[in-house]
């Protein structure tokens, strides 16, 4: 009997992950089924150039796992029960269907997060998918000359988002709303450079400036000031997925599931949740945050966890860290910050439009390992044994527990 692996989410990390076990584990012991909303893998760490105006590589998931032995299954998750390992999924056609697994990955990632801010899901525009950034897309195609633009968040997303619109729409008024200090993470030549870009676009930085309400032609900030803005995009953070808040999986109070060094869950050995979707440690027991930059290493250690497991052999030790924060800053330029392993910001950084194409062969690296999930890794398909194809613990996980 095939031991049955399902993976929730075909996006960067849900993607790596299902083509990681395939190539490890043999298809005669374990089934890899891999689940998706959507029938195109997204880069959604181009989202800001999609809303824009350009164009993206389609990237069909059906061509992508043609031949790694992943079962790909369209479909919607709407419900997971973690006791009965079980799978409530809707497909295209409206049919729902339950799916039963043995061991799950859990990476349906996150969502934009309005914060609770009145008018932003009335009002504001977000880029954290392909939906909301082709609704932004068809806004600013429709702007004249001289409106406003107001991007609401200093984080990367934010960046990025306004230094994209000011450089591909530079008769537009474009101005960031920043809750700190513009970049004040980055190192002093970080933010320098950062600077001397917002000013050659011409971006107004409102800095130290919360929002407290988003109107259809405006929004009013925590000290009373009016800011025009005939579009405003909200890019203050990122909310996890709700339907892992619903299960019996012990969760965080923002929803994400706790996972230990191996991407496992804490309350149930047979789930896993990588990127977005987990609290993870990195270095310095610190939570790795919300990103592309970890989310593709704990995708690599729950599947190489997994297949151990399966195999009898010893799960990856170590722990997952940084090494730099890679930003666009429209096409032309780019700032790459390097980081301790902790993700906090030392003296080098990289800036220009060197460093723009350094950010461009990081995004081209992402989606190239997503979409050849397969290709590369030295064929080594293990045999799973006997028990833990079954679903029961081996010698490997007896050890693990009684360590």
């Amino acid at each position: 009997m095939q031991h049955r692996i399902i993976v929730l989410g075909a996006g960067y990390t849900g993607a790596v992950a299902a083509g990681r076990l395939a190539k490890r584990l043999h298809r005669d012991d374990v089934a890899v089924t891999l689940v998706n909303a959507e029938p195109d893998f997204v880069e959604r760490v181009r989202m800001h150039q999609l809303a824009t105006g350009q164009e993206l590589t389609s990237r069909p998931l059906a061509a992508m796992f043609a031949g790694t032995g992943v079962e790909l299954r369209q479909a919607k998750v709407t419900g997971v029960d973690v006791d009965r390992r079980t799978v409530a999924v809707t497909g295209p056609d409206g049919e729902a269907e339950e799916l039963a697994y043995d061991t799950l990955v859990y990476a349906l990632g996150s969502g934009w997060n309005d914060q609770g801010v009145p008018g932003t899901t009335e009002h504001a525009h977000e880029i954290a998918g392909r939906p909301g950034a082709l609704r932004l897309r068809e806004r600013l195609a429709g702007l004249g000359a001289g409106e406003s633009v107001v991007v609401v968040g200093g984080g990367l997303t934010g960046l990025e988002a306004a230094t994209e619109i000011a450089e591909s729409r530079p008769d537009l008024d474009v101005a960031l709303a920043a809750r700190d200090g513009l970049g004040d993470w980055l190192s002093p030549k970080g933010r320098r450079h950062l600077r001397k870009v917002f000013g050659r676009l011409g971006i107004t930085a409102h800095e130290h400036t919360t929002v407290t309400r988003v109107d259809a032609d405006r929004v009013t900030t925590a000290d009373g000031a009016s800011l025009p803005a005939a579009v405003t995009v909200w890019t203050t953070g990122f909310a996890v997925h709700p339907i892992a808040r619903a299960t019996a999986l012990e969760v965080t109070d923002t929803g994400q599931v706790v996972v230990d060094h191996t991407m496992r869950s804490v309350s149930h050995p047979d789930v896993y949740a990588i990127g977005d979707a987990a609290l993870a440690m990195g270095a310095g027991g610190k939570p790795l945050r919300m990103s592309c930059a970890s989310g593709g290493f704990t995708a690599l250690h729950a599947a190489d966890a997994i297949t151990a497991r399966l195999t009898g052999g010893k799960p990856p030790k170590g722990t997952i860290r940084y090494f730099n924060q890679c930003i666009s800053l429209g096409r032309k330029e780019g700032l790459i910050q390097y980081v301790t392993a902790d993700d906090r910001a030392v003296r080098a950084a990289l800036t220009g439009r060197f460093a723009a194409l350094y950010k461009e062969l990081i995004c081209k690296g992402a989606v190239w390992s997503a979409a050849n999930p397969t290709f590369g890794l030295p064929v080594r398909r293990r045999r799973a044994l006997h028990e833990q194809a079954a679903g029961r613990p081996g010698p490997a996980e007896t050890a693990e527990a009684s360590a």
